[in-house]
């Protein structure tokens, strides 16, 4: 069990992760860099699963993807097949509760880059997105890198979405944190202490990576 539930979550999280960097960064530009109607809405819409519970957020994907959701109704009838109860529901579960961490991330590393270097880019003749690749986002790196690493371990623990929309089958949807409840449950101590060690160690590998990346650089 517990090598299954680690290799699934690290499947799970590796995936969400990458999916998680590429959109919470482009957000987090967006919300930096842009003023547009609607703004504000969409960035309470962004950060709402990092202060609802991860249960209601679940629940909430269910009603988008479930076999009788807004979007999951649709794409049964067309294809016979469902997201919910699967590995993939696991990765946009755990992908929805970690995002809103990196786009405050993102947002903050970008917010905080002095806009006088972007300025000269343009004035240069650089595009936007050159600009970005160029100026932006080496600046803003270490910030960026900090909520990647931070957004990982979010979504490493993720626990009530994942339940709610992928289910806990022991080989399929089933991550760490799911089979430490079911060793609890079950009354397998051992394992669940295992298990709980492991997580305790990523989560505090985790934290000190976060804390050296967020580091200013010693000038020598």
């Amino acid at each position: 069990m517990i090598w299954s539930a680690l290799k699934l979550s690290l499947l799970v999280v590796s995936i969400a992760t990458l999916v998680i960097s590429v959109a919470g960064t482009a957000l987090g530009y967006l919300f930096a860099k842009h003023a547009f109607r609607g703004k504000d809405i969409l960035d309470a819409l962004c950060t709402l699963p990092m202060v609802l519970p991860p249960t209601v957020t679940g629940y909430y994907l269910i009603l988008l993807l479930g076999r009788r959701g807004l979007i999951g109704k649709p794409l049964f009838l067309l294809t016979g097949w469902s997201v919910a109860f699967t590995w993939i529901a696991a990765v946009i579960a755990t992908t929805a509760v970690a995002l809103p961490l990196m786009i405050k991330s993102a947002r903050a590393a970008i917010e905080s880059i002095d806009a006088d270097y972007e300025i000269a880019s343009r004035l240069m003749g650089k595009s936007e997105l050159e600009t970005f690749f160029r100026i932006t986002l080496p600046l803003a790196g270490r910030g960026i890198l900090a909520g990647i690493v931070l957004s990982f371990a979010r979504a490493f623990g993720e626990f009530g979405a994942t339940l709610m929309l992928a289910g806990n089958i022991p080989g399929r949807t089933q991550t760490m944190p799911l089979a430490i409840y079911e060793a609890v449950i079950a009354g397998q101590d051992e394992q669940a202490k295992w298990m709980a060690l492991i997580l305790t160690g990523i989560s505090v590998t985790v934290v000190y990576l976060t804390n050296r990346l967020s580091r200013p650089k010693e000038r020598r």
